[in-house]
C-alpha cells in the first residue's frame, strides 16, 4: 500500500507543519441537505482509523425562518445516544443548558435574523478510533449586525464504535450556498521536545 500524502516517502518522516491533515474541504456552489464524509478505510488521507481526533470547521447559516437554526452533527449512524450541556451569551445575557439530544449541536444564525450573515463553528471530536464514548467540544458565533452571541458546547456520543462517519445537517431546509465546510484529521504525537525530568 502505498504511504499517505503526508509522509515523506524518501524518510517515512512526518514534518511537524503536518500534525493536522486535511481530509475534506466541501464549499457549497448548489444548497445541499447535509453533508457527509465517511472514512475511506485504505490507510490514505481519508482513513479517519489513523487519526486521534477529527476537527470541523463549518463556515454557514440555517435555512429556517426562526433567529436560530439548531442544526446537527451525527456520527455513523441516525441513533439518539447524545448528551449535551451548552452555555449562550450575547454580552447581555446568559442561557444554559443540559439534557440528551438525537445529535451534537450545530448552532447557527436562521433567516429571520441576518439571511446573509453566516455563523463560524469549530468543533474538535476527541479519541474517535478508542472504546470509550466519544467527546466533542464546540465553539458557534455569530456578529448580527451587533447583535450577536456565542455558543460553546460540550456533547457526548454515548458509542464505544469508532468514528467512520460525520454527517452535517440544518434543523430544517438545506445548508444554503456559499457554505463551507472543512474537516481535517489530527494524527498522533510523534515528537519528542524534550526530556521529561
Amino acid at each position: 500500500m502505498a504511504l499517505p500524502a503526508y509522509i515523506n516517502t524518501a524518510t517515512g518522516a512526518l514534518s511537524v507543519t503536518e500534525a493536522w491533515v486535511g481530509i475534506a474541504h466541501d464549499s457549497l456552489s448548489l444548497p445541499a441537505a447535509q453533508v457527509v464524509w465517511e472514512s475511506t478505510d485504505d490507510g490514505q488521507t481519508g482513513d479517519f482509523s489513523q487519526y486521534m481526533d477529527l476537527f470541523v470547521i463549518a463556515y454557514a447559516y440555517g435555512n429556517t425562518g426562526a433567529i436560530y437554526d439548531n442544526g446537527y452533527m451525527r456520527f455513523n449512524d441516525s441513533s439518539s445516544n447524545y448528551a449535551y450541556q451548552y452555555w449562550v451569551g450575547d454580552g447581555s445575557s446568559l442561557d444554559q443548558g443540559t439534557g440528551n439530544t438525537s445529535a451534537s449541536t450545530i448552532r447557527t444564525l436562521g433567516t429571520s435574523r441576518a439571511p446573509n450573515e453566516f455563523t463560524s463553528y469549530h468543533a474538535q471530536i476527541f479519541d474517535i478510533n478508542s472504546g470509550k464514548f466519544k467527546s466533542v467540544i464546540s465553539v458557534a458565533a455569530a456578529d448580527s449586525d451587533g447583535d450577536g452571541w456565542i455558543r460553546f458546547g460540550a456533547d457526548t456520543w454515548k458509542s464505544q464504535a469508532a468514528i467512520n462517519k460525520v454527517t452535517l445537517a440544518p434543523n430544517t431546509g438545506n445548508w444554503p450556498t456559499g457554505s463551507v465546510f472543512d474537516l481535517f484529521g489530527i494524527l498522533p504525537s510523534m515528537l519528542t521536545t524534550g526530556t521529561l525530568p
